[in-house]
């Protein structure tokens, strides 16, 4: 069976592309960026605020927060600027955060969908069409792409190098997606719950990223955590026959990636690993802070072929399927 969530994976190297074509909204490396949203739009927050930190050398200490806790609880001031990412743009808290950034009188960017609705903001940034999955991916790469457009403008030491390894992103997603598609990891890892993915640095984020995708298409409990997190006091609930995805980094993490894998084995749990050498879910080489683009992609194909293995369809998110229907229906996001 093919979902639409294969043929929106395979989008995205056009996708992409596109989005890196579009004249990126500026940012003021001298003043506080703040950048939010909800899930998947949250982690894409999350990697922009770690480009911006290691592109500027960190002279622009940037943030994420959560959309929830920005609107109800962090304060926000006139020299902020707010970024705030949601796909489709109709959700609750990030129209209130910008609600809020407008009544500070802080500046205002909605990084958003073509088809979201307008949006209050100084400045809006599209990103690609409506999702035709309920699993979103192309969004998420769509937005990296305006969002990496957006830090590729700070003054900082490394700002050539990061705007030249953008533009290797899109041919580097196309050689991704020519790797074969992880099966094997699939059979493993579709009977057992809970399933544990880990990485470091970026590919943390995008092991968190991950965990959501195959929780909302192939309804398996995942959990994600950074490397070093895994190894204090987690390792309690490693047990044998549990599945972990291991991330490899891409710098370097003093060995930790190693000391977890021979942990897990010794406590006989199966781990799968996850690179760009020769590993059972790999992704095309790149530089290290363009990782967020290529080490999801193998990730997105798990989430596709648990789902076929699962009998789950990650394009309705249970579709018109009780108890669910009409759980979510009544529920404002």
């Amino acid at each position: 069976m093919r979902f639409a969530l294969d043929d929106q994976i395979a989008a995205q190297p056009d996708m992409v592309a596109n989005a890196l074509t579009a004249d990126p909204p500026r940012l003021d490396g001298g003043r506080p960026i703040i950048f939010t949203g909800i899930g998947t739009s949250l982690h894409a927050a999350r990697i922009a605020a770690a480009w911006a930190w290691h592109v500027s050398g960190g002279r622009s200490r940037a943030v994420a927060v959560d959309a929830h806790d920005l609107a109800l609880r962090f304060p926000i001031a006139a020299e902020d600027q707010v970024v705030v990412i949601s796909h489709r743009g109709y959700k609750r808290y990030p129209r209130a955060v910008l609600g809020k950034a407008r009544a500070a009188g802080a500046t205002t960017i909605a990084v958003v969908g073509t088809d979201a609705p307008d949006q209050q903001a100084d400045v809006v940034a599209r990103t690609c069409p409506d999702e035709t999955a309920g699993t979103f991916t192309v969004s998420y790469l769509s937005s990296l792409a305006v969002l990496g457009g957006m830090v590729a403008g700070l003054e900082g030491p490394y700002r050539e190098r990061f705007a030249a390894a953008l533009r290797t992103v899109p041919q580097a997603l196309k050689a991704t997606l020519a790797e074969p598609a992880p099966v094997r990891a699939a059979e493993g890892c579709a009977a057992g719950e809970p399933l544990l993915l880990v990485g470091f640095d970026l590919d943390a984020i995008t092991a968190a990223e991950a965990a959501l995708k195959i929780k909302e298409g192939a309804r398996l409990w995942a959990e994600a955590m950074s490397t070093e997190f895994s190894l204090h006091g987690t390792p309690a609930a490693f047990r044998a026959g549990m599945n972990v995805i291991s991330i490899t980094p891409g710098t370097d993490d003093q060995g930790r990636t190693n000391t977890l894998r021979a942990l897990l084995a010794e406590l006989g749990a199966t781990v799968w690993t996850s690179g760009e050498d020769d590993e059972e879910l790999r992704f095309a080489p790149v530089d290290p802070l363009m990782r967020p683009f290529t080490s999801i992609v193998p990730l997105q194909r798990l989430t596709a072929e648990l789902a076929r293995l699962r009998g789950t369809d990650p394009d309705t998110l249970h579709g018109g399927v009780e108890p669910w229907l009409s759980a979510m229906t009544g529920l404002e996001l």
